[in-house]
């Protein structure tokens, strides 16, 4: 990826790092202030009902009370109880018996008129009946609310109702769903208070909480402003804020740590080409029958400075995304000559593999270096073999025109990984190649149970039957050699012969496999 590139999408997720856990903070707090503030306000309504009811069964159970007295009704010894009463509880303003369709008495005495009954409005559960908008007789300008039972009937002030209601700023409704107000307080807003008795639940209409109780006779209906929920806000604040800036700058952290340690890398990595920071390890190539050395893999190695190395599966794909893979495969193919030519010109059976990148086989430009790079040396172009994975012949058609070329200049071409990829035996089919290698993935199954075990010789016939030289990679286990050499595959690499070495340990190694084995059988020329 494009240094460029790197640098905008850091910024982009570093943006995102910073808006969005604050963003989500500020998002909690609010409704994490607003929950609490519903939540007070839903218990206020439900203690709020909780007291309107009671005070209605207490005054329903009080006219029981009074009707089950064996005074004569209106007698003076009936309305001394009837004051007595009143002045017991607090609640009740008046008392009065009625018969027929009027008021009697009260305990006022007995009114100079006859005074009609309003009808009830309302049945409660507790079977008293309830009145919104009765007439006194003393004071007949007032608002009360009438609760009858048997003959009598006890007149309350709305107020009553609300007294133990919320604080100011908070409006309150208490409701006789489908017939009207028992009470109010705070001149709650009568068409937020519809709303929330049609929804039956916490909502927020607008800029206002709301918070319904019910029962089976009454509904208490609780408004507050969003404001209100102010207070509350800040306290979440003081919680979620510094947890959301924490978690920002952790976000943060790891972005400018990737993005700096990619760019580091690759920037690094561009230096490292330059400054030629690059050795090349060597690991034996072993011909199985005979035990003897027949060459090496050649293996890049970046030296950082410091004197830290890093494999090739560290940095290559960095320097793919970046461009850089032809030049570093240019630079193995001068180490390469460079500590090799010596020991290729003694030796004209050894050979030395070389990594071509996906890049590489693109446009040909690193076999046109190659090939100017053999050029005045002691080096034959057969001794140089290239290896390609799979991956480098996705362009099938430009693929098959380099591997051509470079087997005209002379070079083994080899499959390398093979079975790991997209479509292996049509790229054996359509490609020019002359060697097969078998992925360690497969090397690995020989002697177990696993279920792929048997893949590997199926990899050996086909490579046999197209007349393919076979290499097998990583080789750990005798066990795994001797089945691989009875299975006449023809080389093999990996820990049990050898580790990538480097030059002068690789060629130490050579010349005494060398001198303790015998001349490895003839093998057919692989670029003839």
């Amino acid at each position: 990826m494009p240094r460029t590139y790197v640098i905008g999408i850091a910024i982009a997720f570093a943006a995102a790092a910073a808006l969005l856990p604050i963003g989500f903070a500020l998002h909690m707090s609010w409704s994490r202030a607003v929950a609490v503030e519903q939540g007070d306000l839903q218990a206020q309504a439900r203690r709020t009902l909780a007291h309107v009811q009671d005070l209605l069964d207490q005054t329903v159970a009080m006219l029981r009370s009074v009707d089950e007295m064996p005074f004569e009704p209106c007698s003076p010894q009936h309305i001394r109880h009837l004051r007595a009463l009143v002045l017991r509880d607090r609640a009740v303003d008046e008392l009065a018996y009625v018969a027929g369709n009027s008021v009697k008495c009260t305990t006022w005495g007995i009114p100079g008129y006859e005074e009609p009954l309003a009808p009830a409005q309302f049945e409660l559960a507790n079977g008293g009946l309830l009145v919104l908008d009765p007439v006194p007789v003393v004071s007949p300008g007032i608002r009360m609310v009438a609760v009858r039972y048997g003959d009598y009937s006890a007149l309350l002030d709305p107020t009553r109702f609300t007294e133990k209601g919320p604080a100011d700023g908070v409006q309150l409704a208490v409701v006789l769903p489908g017939v009207g107000m028992l009470g109010t307080r705070n001149h709650p807003d009568l068409v937020l208070v519809s709303q929330a008795l049609n929804g039956g639940k916490l909502d927020i209409d607008e800029a206002y909480l709301s918070a319904v109780a019910r029962n089976d006779d009454l509904a208490a209906v609780l408004l507050e402003p969003q404001s209100e929920a102010l207070g509350a806000l800040r306290r979440e604040r003081l919680f979620w804020l510094p947890m959301g800036v924490l978690a920002a700058a952790l976000m943060i952290g790891v972005v400018v740590w990737l993005s700096r340690r990619r760019l580091s890398l690759a920037g690094e990595l561009a230096i490292a080409v330059r400054r030629r920071e690059f050795v090349v390890h060597y690991q034996p190539i072993i011909d199985l029958q005979s035990g003897r050395c027949v060459g090496a893999e050649a293996l890049v190695r970046w030296i950082r400075p410091g004197g830290k190395t890093l494999r090739p599966d560290l940095f290559i794909s960095i320097a793919e995304e970046n461009g850089l893979m032809t030049r570093i495969t240019e630079e193995v193919f001068r180490l390469v000559i460079r500590d090799m030519e010596d020991l290729l010109a003694e030796d004209r059976g050894m050979h030395i593999s070389v990594n071509l990148s996906a890049s590489d086989l693109k446009d040909g430009k690193a076999l046109r270096v190659l090939q100017c790079m053999l050029a005045g040396t002691a080096i034959d172009a057969r001794q140089i073999w290239l290896e390609a994975t799979e991956r480098g012949f996705m362009d099938v058609d430009k693929a098959r025109g380099i591997i051509e070329q470079a087997r005209e200049q002379g070079h083994a071409v080899a499959i390398d990984d093979f079975g790991t990829g997209y479509s292996s035996l049509s790229y054996l089919q359509r490609l020019p190649l002359d060697t097969l290698k078998i992925d360690k993935s497969f090397v690995d199954t020989i002697g177990t149970d696993s279920a792929t075990h048997k893949v590997t010789d199926h990899i050996i016939d086909m490579a046999k039957s197209l007349n393919l030289l076979t290499v097998a990679e990583g080789i750990e286990r005798q066990e795994q050699a001797d089945h691989l050499k009875a299975r006449n595959v023809d080389f093999g690499q990996g820990w049990l012969y050898g580790k990538p070495m480097p030059v002068p340990e690789f060629i130490l190694y050579y010349r005494r496999n060398v001198a303790a084995t015998q001349p490895p059988r003839r093998l057919p020329d692989a670029a003839a």
